[in-house]
């Protein structure tokens, strides 16, 4: 069992529309529920899965989305937050993916973490992200996905640390 000083690995998806929207998820912690944030759909891998296989399985679960790749590995960020009342410790990797059509193809399946915690999904413009007082993951997304619709995203993957 990893200890807090090893994190546990996960994918998550900056997922695009046609409109060049992205869409997050706005989540709480169950036991503190004033404490909220919205964030890029993903979640921890499972035993034998790719990050690749994670991403598209957490976007599958958490939205319907049905998703047939990954563009590339945008960037890495490491985090360490307190959940639930345990500290928790994250290595997520964040890959790219756009989609036509946002209407969910496959049954939601959360956990019931997520049933708990998810409150809502909604797709942002860059101009929302820019002007919400919410606390977004990360709180550079806004810079993160301006940069990447101006073409001005670095073409490795970069290591986020907000």
């Amino acid at each position: 069992m990893p200890t807090l000083s090893d994190p546990r690995v996960g994918a998550r998806v900056l997922l695009l529309d046609a409109r060049h929207r992205v869409l997050l998820a706005h989540a709480c912690d169950p036991d503190d529920p004033v404490h909220h944030w919205w964030e890029l759909p993903g979640g921890g891998t499972e035993d034998g899965e790719t990050l690749a296989e994670a991403a598209c399985r957490e976007v599958r679960e958490e939205t319907g989305i049905v998703l047939t790749g990954l563009d590339r590995k945008l960037w890495t960020r490491e985090s360490r937050f307190t959940y639930r009342g345990r500290q928790h410790h994250r290595l997520d990797h964040v890959f790219l993916a756009t989609v036509v059509d946002t209407r969910p193809t496959a049954a939601i399946a959360p956990t019931a973490n997520e049933r708990a915690g998810v409150l809502e999904r909604r797709w942002w413009t860059v101009a929302e992200l820019e002007a919400t007082p919410d606390k977004l993951l990360p709180p550079s997304l806004p810079t993160l996905v301006a940069c990447l619709l101006a073409g001005r995203f670095p073409a490795e993957p970069i290591e986020v640390t907000d």
